[in-house]
């Protein structure tokens, strides 16, 4: 495993990670999660990460439990949550002050950690002003209940404004981002955040590098395996508007470049979004022990992403998003 820092942060993360979304809570408990945990500490996993909302909670208390019982040293650990949606109450979601002070203590309280290593704004909220959110997350950083805090999905723009603000105030900006990434999915990584990695050392640990498993090639057109993610009822609609012909068909266009380098097209695929310079973590979701294994195998194929392959890979998804002029 390499270990490479987030952003221009001193902390540094493994290449790949692991994060908690629909599997622990929905699909798994404590007794699995601890498999699946040991599973990326044994292949040199430091970084987990989870959110206030994945399994309403209970993602963030059995990552807890699991870690608690299986002895970890805390140190050795980088873990993040993400702060946005934490009830049903009118002050239970959002950036407001309310919401990150009390989430925030409410998470911690679920993991049964002291503090967390990264903190993200789960999602921008229009409705609180950014100047409030920058003050509450150093607040929480203040406090020693976060060492960082980075944001999810936000523009180009709110994040400039975060660090106009925090720079105003001599506080901390973001220093991580948590955006979408994978060969079907590009725009705000290779074209929107440009700046943002010159002008403020911005970091990405990026989600979704197999686009919800549509990258592993398992899905074919009106072929859903009854226990893959998309067979799950809250993830029809997903499924629907993911699983069209012309996804299917670059699909199939990436297995034979796949073969080629003698590796199963998930690796590739994950291994493609790790080698972006600008990415610091690949976020993983596993639930089988095996699933983790032939993911974390996608660290020995980055080698293999020569100039050459990357363009073959390149004409067959057709995706590279056009940069804009004033940013060559």
């Amino acid at each position: 495993m390499q270990y490479k820092n987030l952003g221009r942060s001193g902390l540094k993360v493994s290449q790949l990670s692991y994060g908690a979304w629909v599997s622990f809570g929905n699909q798994l408990d404590v007794k699995e999660a601890k498999a699946l945990l040991q599973c990326c500490r044994d292949h040199g996993v430091n970084f987990f990460d989870n959110a206030e909302v994945y399994a309403n909670g209970r993602a963030e208390e059995i990552m807890g439990q699991a870690i608690r019982e299986l002895g970890w040293k805390r140190s050795d650990l980088v873990v993040s949550t993400k702060i946005f949606w934490g009830g049903p109450g009118p002050n239970d979601k959002g950036l407001s002050r309310k919401h990150i002070v009390e989430g925030t203590k409410a998470s911690l309280k679920r993991l049964d950690m002291d503090y967390i290593d990264v903190i993200y704004c789960h999602r921008p909220d229009i409705s609180t002003p950014i100047e409030e959110t920058v003050r509450a997350m150093n607040y929480v950083i203040d406090q020693g209940w976060a060492f960082y805090w980075g944001t999810s999905e936000w523009s180009a723009q709110q994040i400039t404004e975060a660090w106009g603000i925090a720079e105003r105030l001599d506080l901390m900006g973001p220093v991580v981002e948590q955006p979408e990434y994978n060969l079907l999915s590009r725009h705000k990584v290779e074209s929107e955040y440009l700046p943002l990695y010159q002008n403020y050392g911005l970091g990405l640990t990026t989600w979704s590098p197999l686009a919800s498993g549509v990258l592993t090639g398992k899905y074919s057109k009106g072929t859903i395996p009854p226990d893959s993610r998309f067979a799950l009822e809250n993830y029809k609609n997903l499924a629907s508007r993911s699983l069209v012909d012309d996804v299917l068909k670059k699909v199939n266009g990436l297995k034979p470049i796949a073969d080629e380098l003698g590796v199963p097209l998930p690796q590739l695929a994950i291994a493609w979004c790790a080698a972006n310079p600008n990415v610091s973590s690949v976020i993983t979701g596993a639930t089988k022990e095996s699933q983790i294994q032939e993911n974390m195998k996608a660290i020995d194929v980055i080698p293999l992403l020569t100039p050459a392959v990357m363009e073959k890979i390149e004409a067959v998804v057709q995706s590279k998003p056009k940069r804009p002029d004033s940013f060559r």
